[in-house]
This record gives C-alpha cells, structure tokens and sequence, in this order.
C-alpha cells in the first residue's frame, strides 16, 4: 500500500532560493524521498529580502508585497516538483512551508517568517502547513532550531553517538546520544558571512569549496575576536540569524583594519569550524559519528578544518543516511507538515526551551 506524499519547502538564511522535496511516509516515520526541485532567487529577490531584514521606510507594505512574490516563486517550485515527479496535485497530503525569515527575536517574543500561506494553497491546490515556530516561542520557546525533531526520529541510533551539523546560512548542531539524551541548538554562523563578504569583495554569491578562502591566512587577533561576541558563549538553548550575524557585525570588526580580503575570508570560514567545534565540546557529550548538512558541506575547506578540530571522529555527509546535503531541512519540514496534520507534537522542549511539546504549524485546506 503506498504510504502519503507530503512536500516541505525550505527557503532559508543563505537567501540562495527554494528547496522542495517530495517525500513518501510509510508506516509512521518511514520515509522515502521521491524527487526534489530547486528554484533561484533571482538577484533582485534577494537584494530585497536582506534589505528587510533591516528597519526600512514603508516596510509593512513592502513585506506584503514580498510575501506574496515569495508564495508566487513557491508556487512554481512546487509545480516544477510534481511535473518532474508525473504528479498532480491531488496526490499531496500537504505543503509544510517554512517561510523566508526576515526577523528572529525570541528575546522579543516573536520570529517573522514571511510567505502568504493562503495564497499557496489557492495557486496549488494543494493544504498547506505553515508558521510553525511560532507556538513554540508563545511556550516560552527559541521556536528554533526545530529540525532536531526530526534528525531525533529519522537518524537516532542505538549504539552510536552522533552530532548532525546543518551549514546553511546559520550553522546548527543536532545531538543525538545513544541514550536518546537530544541537544539542538544554532552554533553561530554558517556560511552567511562567507558568502556577504565575496560578494561585496569578488561579486560572487559564494566562495566554491572555499577556495578564495585557502588563498587567505587566519588573522588569528580578529578571529579572537569575533569569538568573544557574547553569542559563543551563551548555553542552549539559544538561536540566532541575520538580526546578529550580518554585514555590519563585520564591518565593526573591520573598521581601521587593514587586512588583505582573502585573509579575512580564510578568517571568516575559521569562525564557522572554530564555533561549531567549541559548541560540540562544550554542550554534546561523547560524539562517534559527525554528519554534514547544507550547503556548507559542499566548501571541501571547511569540512577539512572541522575534521582537523574533530581528531579520529568519523566525518561525512548526511547522504549516508539516506538524503542529500542539500534536502534536510525540506524533508523536515515535510515531516512537520505530516506531525501537525497527525495531531503529533513537533518541538523539543530540551531544544527549544519551550515549557513543554507543542504541536506547531496552521493548516490552510486546498
């Protein structure tokens, strides 16, 4: 008997565009992913998008407006799904959509993932789950990172200890013991500063296996000091983005500076590995296994310093257990979409620091 389809979509802080994955679930948690799809933001969607995620003139309107151009790009990310997978619409059990985030402040109370949920499901005709951090932060919660859920029931294992570390945009880390102990938490930044400072040095979106990066030496007193932002040092549960991490914490950092750009990017990529490193030794017990998502996984430089920090620990991709680097976290947020139309809780409090399980999302009916 065929199980039920759900689709995730994952738009995230890296701002590179819409990842989709259509994914089968069998018998519970079992799962099978069938077909993905990509779709780029073109370079004016994006150049918007980080322009809200700063206080701007009209900005509400604006948002409107780009919430709805967002769905739009959706929408056609979906159709391009189910046309490669010979699918039409009526097949999907739902659309989990996690939104493009412009605003993370549970410090505030509030995180603001944009997206006009109603409109999707109007130009797909297919349900659709959305807003799903928000009822973890109305608990006292992060509402972030919410994929260790998901890592905690697809890749537990009974005898091996393993850390799954997502490199988006933002870098966080999953810990699963073998006791079923879970710790998840955002370790810092992942690729967002990298990829904001070889577009404003070389005009390139990022930096290829980290290549301009090799050519650079660490600036060991700025990587100091970028480590003593006082983010590092808080415990979990704790998340962050670009409301933190972005342009003008570097420029601060670089203000009556002199050093050679490709050495501040050999810096910046030393940030990423350094902080996921210290995060691993100082908050996740023994570690067997280690498992690279994201797009951060494909820089071989970073991949080679973390296996450098991480001594005789196996390192690989997450493709080893069963999805692609680059499809994690749209299959997670098919699996959200299926737990909050099962009735199924979704957060971790232990994660999170919500006061207790939730079940997270609002359903919009095809």
């Amino acid at each position: 008997m065929a199980g039920k389809l759900f689709i995730g979509l994952m738009s995230g802080t890296s701002l590179d565009g819409v990842d989709a994955a259509l994914v089968e679930f069998n018998n519970g948690q079992q799962l099978r992913v069938l077909h993905t799809h990509f779709l780029a933001y073109p370079a004016a969607i994006k150049a918007e998008i980080l322009a809200l995620q700063h206080p701007t003139g009209n900005e509400l309107e604006i948002t409107a407006l780009m919430a709805n151009t967002l769905t739009r790009l959706y929408a056609d990310t979906v159709n391009g799904l189910l046309k490669n997978a010979k699918l039409s619409a009526d097949k999907i059990s739902a659309i989990g959509c996690h939104g493009q985030t412009i605003r993370h402040r549970p410090d505030l109370g509030f995180t603001m993932q944009i997206g006009n949920p109603a409109l999707l499901a109007e130009l797909t005709q297919i349900t659709v789950v959305a807003d799903f951090r928000s009822r973890d932060i109305a608990a006292g919660g992060q509402g972030a990172p919410l994929v260790p859920a998901f890592h905690k029931a697809i890749f537990s294992h009974a005898t091996m200890n393993r850390a799954i570390i997502n490199i988006g945009g933002i870098a966080n880390i999953t810990y699963l013991a073998s006791s079923g102990e879970v710790f998840g938490f955002d370790s810092g930044p992942g690729n967002m500063l990298l990829d904001a400072w070889i577009k404003q040095q070389l005009d390139l979106d990022f930096d290829a296996d980290g290549s301009w990066a090799a050519t650079g030496t660490v600036i060991e007193p700025l990587l100091s000091e970028m480590l003593a932002d006082p983010y590092f040092s808080l415990p979990p549960p704790k998340s962050t983005g670009r409301d933190l991490f972005n342009h003008l914490w570097l420029n601060d950092l670089l203000k009556n500076t002199h050093y050679r750009p490709n050495d501040v990017a050999r810096t910046l990529l030393a940030l990423t590995a350094y902080s996921i490193h210290r995060s691993l030794i100082e908050y996740c017990g023994a570690i067997d296994e280690i498992y690279l998502c994201g797009g951060g996984a494909k820089n071989g430089l970073l991949a080679q310093q973390l296996q450098c920090l991480s001594g005789n620990i196996k390192l690989s991709h997450i493709d080893e257990l069963g999805i692609g680097i680059d499809w994690a976290e749209a299959v997670a947020f098919a699996w959200l979409a299926k737990q909050c139309l099962d009735g199924q809780t979704a957060n971790l409090a232990e994660v999170t620091g919500a006061k207790g399980s939730r079940i997270l999302g609002a359903i919009y009916q095809a």
